[in-house]
């Protein structure tokens, strides 16, 4: 079953992605420092995070090696 929200991810130009990835790590910065200030309640947005910059990497990973047109 083909993942919408990667598709949409896959339409992003090469230096859009890197911008989508350096965000998303400062993302998880900052929830990583609002979870040690214990100023964070929901815990699921760090795993969405992680998540989210995997899918990132996997699709850079991807353009870099030609293995998706």
């Amino acid at each position: 079953m083909p993942n919408k929200y990667a598709d949409e991810l896959r339409a992003l130009t090469d230096q859009q992605m890197v911008e989508q990835i350096d965000q998303a790590h400062r993302d998880l910065f900052n929830l990583r420092f609002r979870t040690a200030t214990r100023q964070q309640t929901n815990n699921q947005e760090m795993g969405k995070m992680r998540r989210r910059i995997a899918r990132l990497k996997t699709i850079q990973t991807e353009r870099r090696l030609g293995l998706r047109a």
